[in-house]
């Protein structure tokens, strides 16, 4: 019998990780935004630029902090979206046209009509080079807002913003790939790419060598980072070799446990015999390595990993990424152009562009709404999709040079991820249905 305690399925204990995580990425965002702007912030400066690495060869090799964590530590955060990606493409709900088509599509609405219209207000210079900062949805604080409805959300509605938000994820991914790389390094790229194969025939063999696919790994990633594409890329290519479904049939499997089993009770196996016979090892071994291949590698990775990204990882990027100095410099210019483009993408950019072609699908007959969830509900999702926050922040970064555009984008990004917060609440309040007494 299975423990009642646990969420019963992948899918709730996805959604179990990204709630509680929003809690404590807004208290990473509080402390960054009051430490920056406390006596202390050159403490906080010095520790964001603090180099970290080593010597080799007489040369010197590091980075800030920061950028270990935006370059490093990041790279996991998108192995972990790369892996749920592949899952959804796989066996989830991006799995066939029907039920890929509404949040695909919707999506792909609420990335366009963001960019076109960041593009209305900086048509050119360097604020142009923004455009892909409002195009990209924060998953945890959308999921967190909605859990905060309980009950009164269909699962429909859950899984609807779950889904267009997974796809908004792929699309920030080619962004940052295909537009946000200066140069490209095609020795350090092809080391990458040789690397990667070199891991995926590993893994496709079973060859259980922990300190050998790590190295790998560290290989394949120094190789994307060196290549001049974001090295978080690195993460997503990774994701893409790891099984997300089982690599034996069912039958094979209870076969080699009914084998196995038999053979062990009649051996009369105790705590003690194992110990010393070689054969009933090689027996338990088995049933343990059947065990292995029906539980992907995938699954257990994105169980195991989902903890850290979402308590470690995503509040120390926020904590070293969110910290902008409030004065009156920071502020002269705010709103400017930028700020106008960023916080209009997100706020009717996002419901545009989710609602526009969400419409468009619907009433063309290629698709139909989730079920119990109304056009209503559909519009109060659409703009919890204007919370951008943790992506926009790290396209916002990789977009400008100028530290004080930066500090111009991260300001409209809290600005609008607030805005939209509050909006989609209150639609959501009013369309969803209300508690039985």
């Amino acid at each position: 019998m299975m423990p009642s305690q646990r969420p019963h399925n992948q899918f709730e204990r996805f959604l179990h990780s990204q709630t509680s995580s929003s809690i404590v990425l807004v208290l990473a965002t509080l402390t960054a935004v009051i430490w920056a702007n406390s006596p202390w912030a050159d403490l906080y400066m010095k520790l964001s630029h603090l180099d970290i690495g080593t010597w080799f060869n007489g040369k010197q090799y590091h980075l800030s902090l920061n950028h270990w964590i935006k370059d490093g530590l990041m790279a996991i955060f998108f192995f972990v979206v790369g892996l749920e990606i592949k899952r959804e493409i796989l066996i989830g709900e991006l799995s066939s046209l029907k039920k890929a088509a509404l949040p695909v599509m919707a999506a792909l609405g609420g990335c366009i009509f963001p960019a076109l219209i960041y593009f209305f207000f900086n048509p050119s210079g360097a604020p142009s080079s923004g455009w892909g900062v409002p195009m990209a949805t924060d998953i945890a604080f959308a999921l967190g807002l909605l859990a905060l409805f309980g009950k009164r959300v269909p699962l429909g509605l859950k899984v609807f913003l779950t889904a267009l938000a997974i796809v908004d994820d792929l699309i920030a991914v080619l962004v940052i790939a295909f537009f946000y790389t200066d140069r490209i390094s095609l020795p350090a790229l092809g080391s990458a790419i040789f690397l990667l194969m070199l891991l995926s025939l590993i893994v496709r063999n079973r060859i259980n060598r922990p300190l050998l696919i790590f190295l790998l790994c560290f290989g394949v990633w120094l190789g994307v980072f060196l290549s001049g594409i974001h090295a978080t890329i690195a993460g997503v290519l990774l994701a893409l070799i790891v099984p997300v479904k089982a690599t034996i049939e069912p039958t094979e499997f209870f076969k080699i446990v009914r084998q196995h089993k038999a053979w062990l009770k009649e051996s009369k196996i105790t705590r003690h015999s194992m110990v010393n016979d070689k054969a009933q090892l090689r027996a338990i071994e088995q049933i343990y390595l059947a065990a292995e291949q029906m539980l992907p590698a995938g699954i257990r990775m994105e169980e195991h990993l989902h903890p850290v990204q979402a308590f470690l990882i995503l509040p120390l990027f926020a904590l070293f990424a969110a910290g902008v100095t409030l004065n009156a410099e920071t502020l002269a210019t705010f709103p400017g152009q930028i700020s106008l483009g960023i916080m209009a993408g997100l706020i009717l950019g996002k419901q545009i562009g989710i609602m526009g072609f969400s419409y468009m699908m619907v009433k063309g007959g290629l698709t139909g709404l989730p079920a119990n969830v109304g056009w209503g509900q559909l519009w109060g999702v659409s703009l919890l999709g204007g919370i951008g926050f943790t992506m926009s922040i790290f396209v916002s970064e990789l977009a400008f040079s100028d530290p004080a555009l930066v500090a111009e984008a991260k300001i409209a990004i809290f600005a609008a991820s607030i805005l939209a917060a509050l909006g989609g609440s209150i639609i959501l309040q009013i369309t969803l249905p209300r508690k039985k007494s």
